[in-house]
C-alpha cells in the first residue's frame, strides 16, 4: 500500500503543476502599415500626394499636305457662253484681278439691252408725270389722272432698278453703269478674273469651248503655294496634349532628312463617328516650293502642355448631380469635398484640368469617408 500511495502522490503532484502552468501566448503578428491619415473613429483612409506628371512623349501622326483653306480658289464661269480667249497657262503666276479668260456672254447683251430700254421708259414716265402734275395744278387734269401718272413712274423706277441689278449680278462694273449712257462701253465680252494672288495649278478650259454654270468641274484653280497646310487625324486619348499654337515638325518621303517647321492652327470641334478621331490642321511655310499638295507626311508634335498635367486614379473621383468631385485632405482628420474639371479619362486614370493643385493630398476612396466635419471643411475652404 505504501508504494502505491507514493505513486499516486507523484501523479497528483504532476497534475497540480500542469494545471497551474499555462503555455506562453503566441507572439503578436507584425502591425500593418498605417495609412497617412486616420479619420476620427473611422476606418483607415488612404491618400496620395498630387504631383505633376511628366510631359507627354512626342506624338507622331500620319498627315497629308494640302492647300491652306484661305489660300486657294476653284474658279468657274458665272455665265454661259463660248470661250473667246484663255490668258493664262498651267503653272503661271497671277495676281488678284488678272484676267484668266474671256467669254462671249449673250446674257450680258440681253440684260444691257433691257437696261437701255428701261432708261428710256423711265425718262418718258418722268416727263409724263411732270406734265400731268402741271396740268393738275392748272386744274386741267383730274386727281385720278395724276395718280395714274405717279403709279406709272413708280413702276418704271422699280423696273429700271431691277434691270440695273441684273447687270451688276452679271459682273458688269458699277462704275461703268454710273457713266452717262453715251459713254458706257458694255459688250457681251465677259472677263473672268482671279480672286487672289497665286499660281494656276489647274486649268480645264480651251479656246472655243462652251462653258456654263451647271458644270461641277472648275475651269481654273489658283493657289498660294508659299504657305500650305498639313492635315492629320488625332485619337481622343491623344488630344489633351495638343494646343493651338504648338510647334511641330513635319517630314515627307521626298526629303526624309529634312524637318519642316509647322504650327498647329486649328483643332477640330467634331469627332468622326467612324474613326473616333479629330482633325487638326497646321500651317507650314513653303517659300522654296519643295512641298507639294497631296504629299503624304508625318507630323511630330513634341510632348508639351501649356500647364502641368495632373493625373489621378479614376477611383478618387466621384460623380454627383452631374459633376465630378474629389476629397482633399486639408490636415490630418480634416477633409474637403471639391468639384473638379476633367480633361480626359484613359483606362484607370483621370487628367484634371481644374480643382486641385500639385502638393495637395487627395483621398483615394472617397466612399470610405462617412462624415466630413462641417467646421473643418469650412475652415479649410477659407
Amino acid at each position: 500500500m505504501k508504494p502505491l500511495l507514493q505513486h499516486l502522490s507523484v501523479v497528483l503532484l504532476c497534475l497540480t503543476v500542469m494545471g497551474c502552468t499555462r503555455p506562453d501566448p503566441p507572439a503578436p503578428s507584425a502591425k500593418p502599415v498605417q495609412p497617412s491619415v486616420v479619420a476620427n473613429g473611422q476606418p483607415d483612409i488612404q491618400t496620395m500626394r498630387i504631383d505633376a506628371s511628366p510631359s507627354l512623349p512626342a506624338l507622331t501622326l500620319s498627315a497629308r499636305v494640302t492647300y491652306a483653306e484661305d489660300g486657294y480658289s476653284k474658279i468657274s464661269s458665272p455665265l454661259p457662253g463660248p470661250v473667246l480667249d484663255v490668258r493664262v497657262k498651267l503653272g503661271q503666276a497671277v495676281k488678284a484681278g488678272d484676267i484668266l479668260m474671256v467669254i462671249d456672254a449673250a446674257d450680258i447683251a440681253r440684260a444691257y439691252a433691257a437696261y437701255v430700254e428701261e432708261i428710256s421708259e423711265l425718262g418718258l414716265a418722268e416727263r409724263n408725270y411732270e406734265l400731268t402734275k402741271d396740268l393738275y395744278d392748272a386744274q386741267a387734269m383730274s386727281l385720278k389722272d395724276l395718280e395714274h401718272a405717279e403709279n406709272d413712274l413708280n413702276r418704271e423706277r422699280a423696273e429700271f432698278k431691277q434691270a440695273k441689278e441684273l447687270l451688276l449680278s452679271l459682273r458688269v462694273p458699277a462704275a461703268e453703269l454710273s457713266k452717262p449712257l453715251a459713254q458706257q462701253q458694255i459688250t457681251s465680252r465677259f472677263e473672268l478674273r482671279s480672286p487672289l494672288t497665286g499660281t494656276v495649278v489647274e486649268r480645264n478650259v480651251t479656246p472655243g469651248q462652251i462653258v456654263g454654270t451647271a458644270s461641277d468641274q472648275p475651269l481654273f484653280t489658283v493657289a498660294n503655294l508659299d504657305r500650305l497646310q498639313v492635315v492629320a487625324d488625332v485619337y481622343e486619348h491623344d488630344l489633351s496634349g495638343i494646343r493651338v499654337g504648338a510647334l511641330a515638325a513635319m517630314t515627307v518621303e521626298a526629303y526624309p532628312a529634312v524637318e519642316f517647321p509647322a504650327k498647329i492652327a486649328v483643332i477640330g470641334d467634331v469627332v468622326d463617328p467612324a474613326t473616333r478621331t479629330i482633325k487638326i490642321r497646321a500651317t507650314v511655310s513653303n517659300q522654296d516650293r519643295r512641298l507639294k499638295p497631296e504629299m503624304f507626311a508625318r507630323l511630330t508634335i513634341a510632348g508639351h502642355t501649356m500647364r502641368p498635367k495632373i493625373v489621378i486614379p479614376k477611383q478618387a473621383v466621384m460623380e454627383r448631380s452631374g459633376r465630378q468631385w474629389i476629397v482633399v485632405e486639408l490636415a490630418p482628420g480634416r477633409f474637403e469635398e471639391r468639384p473638379v474639371t476633367i480633361d480626359s479619362v484613359t483606362d484607370n486614370q483621370v487628367t484634371i484640368r481644374e480643382g486641385v493643385v500639385t502638393g495637395e493630398r487627395i483621398v483615394l476612396s472617397p466612399s470610405s469617408i462617412n462624415h466630413l466635419a462641417a467646421s473643418d471643411t469650412s475652415a479649410g475652404g477659407a
